[in-house]
């Protein structure tokens, strides 16, 4: 479509009042795209919304313990401490290039 300077001026008149894309291309006889292109060329943006929705944030609900989890007594407190735990073995660099050339040749 070629535009021309009333077709232009009606366009800025039209979007400024609130008219969607497709409304404008109706009332210019040419297609959404060819109207969105324009504006998009003349820098015309509509301005975003504010959210209408106002979220609230709720607490977690606490879970309680299930029946059958604990049915049994414990027979060994497990401790959280940092030094009872198991440190992981260290493994050299020869050693990780193993697994990750065994994890490649496996995967595919």
């Amino acid at each position: 479509m070629g535009w021309d300077a009333n077709d232009i001026t009606l366009l800025k008149k039209l979007w400024s009042a609130g008219l969607s894309a497709a409304q404008i291309a109706r009332h210019l006889g040419c297609s959404r795209n060819a109207v969105c292109g324009m504006l998009n060329r003349l820098g015309l943006k509509r301005g975003h919304k504010p959210p209408t929705a106002r979220p609230q944030i709720r607490p977690a609900p606490k879970l309680r313990p299930s029946s059958a989890a604990c049915a049994g007594p414990i027979a060994q407190k497990v401790s959280s401490s940092t030094a009872e735990r198991k440190q992981p073995k260290e493994l050299s660099r020869q050693q990780l290039y193993a697994i990750l050339a065994e994890a490649v040749k496996n995967t595919g």
